[in-house]
């Protein structure tokens, strides 16, 4: 029975960028993967700076497009801005290429990778577990949850209640025709209010389009209907080819810890993604970052590791997802209230958002108290 230091269960931004960190410093580690790698990963692949500019290593030759503007339409276009960049705001990603570029980056260092194997279970030993797979057993001293929103791994370890806030969200990968596509190429473009309480988006590829709807409101809605109005708003008479994908998307983090047993919940499992946006690939990779350097820090001391972890969780990340937590809120609820604050800030805050993005600026704390003041001003 083979033995590691770590083993990663998901070859996605968040286990792959573990891998790469913790390889990186000779740690024995396997990424555990149940699909044959380079394989399709259901995601928009807008990639913002604020991740790719912290990436260790170039990424150039995975890159579809890159964006330095976006357009950011409210009130069913009614409100509309743009704000730009030196340098790309937005880059465009396949994931199927982007996850297995990390995951070959830590291959470079000596990580194993087990492709085709599904974990089964895992038996918690007192110093290390078993990890029952598909192809057989592996042992390891440290485990890391990073196969996304559905995580079988922390249900495994003992997560039973899910209490992240997921969103259900709706992405086609769309050709159009030459005519449309030249047209809608250009730029990145968000809808708000294209869907209710949440957004329609237009991110180009290099050969077509990723088109998608999502919603932040609990409750039944029907986004495929969502999608069809928006290529009416995007002016698409003809689809060529279209191929659908159905998920969830975690825009706020469990409550009840990120570690149980061995086990360390990264990415989406965790519930990292970004709540204005919903991107999560950022996130994703931090949260790799952070969980690779509390096990290096702590010399694979488990109880170190652990206080490390949520010290450096606590340290931005966290914070971050609270902030943009409250800001999707007021964002996202079409009322005359948030489309005053628009008319009259709506470009500062378009700008604020790119600087938030581009990696320029944090999000920014006492956001309930500034949303306040400002809704006094239309008040009073």
């Amino acid at each position: 029975m083979k033995h590691f230091g770590v083993a990663i269960i998901g070859s996605g931004p968040s286990g792959a960028s573990t891998a790469f960190y913790l390889g990186k410093q000779g740690i024995s580690t396997v990424i555990i993967e149940k699909e044959t790698l380079p394989r399709y990963k259901t995601c928009g692949g807008g990639f913002v700076n604020r991740g790719r500019k912290n990436m260790p290593f170039e990424i150039d030759e995975v890159i579809e497009s890159e964006f330095f503007a976006v357009d950011s339409y409210f009130n069913n276009g009614k409100i509309y801005y743009q704000s730009s960049k030196e340098k790309p705001i937005i880059t465009m990603i396949m994931r199927d290429a982007f996850d297995n570029l990390i995951v070959e980056k830590a291959k470079e260092f000596g990580v194993t990778l087990l492709e085709n194997h599904t974990l089964k279970s895992i038996d918690f030993l007192i110093d290390k577990s078993v990890l029952h797979t598909s192809q057989g057993e592996i042992t390891a001293n440290f485990i890391i949850a990073a196969d996304g929103v559905l995580s079988p791994t922390a249900k495994m370890a003992g997560w039973k209640e899910d209490t992240r806030k997921l969103i259900p969200a709706l992405e086609y990968e769309v050709e159009v025709s030459e005519e449309d596509f030249k047209r809608l190429s250009t730029s990145v473009r968000f809808d708000i209010d294209a869907v209710p309480y949440g957004y329609a988006w237009s991110f180009p590829k290099k050969n077509h389009l990723s088109l998608g709807v999502l919603t932040t409101k609990k409750g039944k809605i029907n986004l495929k209907d969502y999608y069809k109005k928006y290529l009416k708003t995007l002016g698409i008479n003809e689809v060529i080819k279209e191929d659908a994908h159905g998920f969830k998307i975690p825009i706020a983090p469990r409550t009840d810890g990120f570690v149980k047993n061995n086990v360390f919940l990264i990415g989406d499992a965790a519930g990292f993604a970004e709540p204005i946006t919903a991107e999560g690939i950022s996130n994703a990779i931090l949260s790799g970052k952070y969980v690779a350097e509390a096990l290096i820090e702590s010399n694979l001391n488990k109880n170190l590791a652990e206080q490390l972890y949520l010290e450096k969780l606590n340290i931005k990340l966290l914070p971050e997802l609270h902030s943009g937590g409250t800001l999707s809120k007021f964002f996202y609820n079409n009322n005359p209230v948030r489309n005053y604050m628009l008319k009259k800030y709506g470009q500062h805050f378009s700008d604020l958002m790119v600087d938030i993005l581009h990696g320029d600026k944090p999000f920014p704390t006492n956001v309930s108290e500034k949303l306040k003041a400002k809704i006094k001003e239309k008040l009073y």
